[in-house]
């Protein structure tokens, strides 16, 4: 059961919070039109193009979460010497987040995800980016980057979509620099041994399922997957995402807490898990303990599925939502 009072004094605190988020940026592409038609050349449909949006998307999108939420977020990541990474840029700077934590790497494009959005489905998205690793003349920029600021950060977000920005050294290194702060891994699919250490990691069913081996069927099999993580990985907290079932929070000491999803309608689950690490790191930020934390990020979350796209919530939604 949820403390309104607690759950709306936090959120009132969230200007107050300073967070790090590092990882792989995107720009999110969108191409909005209608379908009236089907193609004389393939079974597919004719999207008749009506408008075209970008978003930032990734790391960019967590901090773009935080900055809607009031807080103050720094952002590092990587982009290509390309128009896409300009236009990245320009919709960060237009929504005041800074970007010169934003490396420009001269042999990589920018990542770009294009979403074909009709009638308020998606046909298709296209994918363009390299996955390969950094290297180190651009994880030094990173790192310096980092060093100077992180004394004022209360908590530290590794956003890893597997594009090549988190790599195990940058990891180590950004350990290291959080030292007794909150930091906070939102993993990608694959082995989760490079993770180890992190205080909290927020996998989703599916990232969870990968790294363990197996299924996570049932309530049983949800809580020994839980608490294998939790300790194999020396962590403070484990919170695995669980879609339409909500999510369940694991803690040191045998703590588990599982948290309901609101209901409400689902239009687009695009960036729902960037809207839970940021609700969740900025409310570390100022205070607040795991299971509230936890509380105003699956509510935050129930709010941008509710949108088409990439979307955000704002402290004043948030707010509105803790009431009912």
């Amino acid at each position: 059961m949820k403390d309104t009072k607690r759950l709306k004094e936090i959120i009132s605190k969230f200007s107050q919070g300073r967070v790090l988020v590092i990882g792989d940026l995107i720009l999110d592409e969108y191409v909005w039109g209608s379908v009236s038609r089907i193609s004389p050349e393939a079974p597919i449909p004719v999207v008749e193009v009506v408008k075209e949006s970008s978003l930032p998307g990734g790391a960019a999108n967590v901090a773009n979460n935080i900055h809607a939420l009031g807080g103050r977020v720094f952002l590092g990541g990587v982009v290509g010497q390309d128009g896409s990474g300009n236009v990245l840029k320009e919709e960060l700077l237009r929504r005041g987040i800074e970007t010169e934590g934003l490396v420009v790497d001269r042999g990589r494009p920018t990542t770009v995800k294009t979403r074909v959005i009709a009638h308020h489905q998606q046909v298709v998205r296209v994918d363009r980016e390299r996955k390969e690793a950094m290297g180190d003349s651009i994880l030094k920029q990173l790192l310096a980057y980092c060093r100077p600021i992180v004394d004022d950060i209360h908590t530290v977000v590794i956003e890893d979509y597997g594009k090549g920005v988190i790599t195990a050294e940058l990891l180590r290194v950004m350990k290291e620099m959080a030292g007794n702060r909150m930091l906070i891994v939102d993993p990608r699919v694959g082995s989760f041994s490079q993770y180890k250490g992190a205080r909290l990691i927020t996998p989703n069913r599916h990232e969870a399922e990968v790294a363990l081996g197996r299924e996570i069927k049932d309530e049983e099999s949800l809580r020994e997957a839980g608490k294998e993580l939790l300790h194999g990985l020396s962590c403070q907290a484990v919170l695995i995402t669980l879609g339409e079932e909500g999510m369940c929070l694991f803690q040191k000491g045998d703590s588990v807490t599982h948290i309901p999803t609101i209901a409400r309608e689902v239009y687009d689950v695009s960036g729902a898990g960037d809207t839970i690490v940021a609700t969740i790191s900025l409310a570390l930020a100022v205070g607040a303990n795991l299971k509230e934390a936890a509380q105003l990020s699956n509510l935050a979350a129930g709010i941008v599925v509710g949108k088409m796209g990439t979307a955000t919530a704002s402290a004043e939604e948030l707010k509105g939502i803790v009431d009912k």
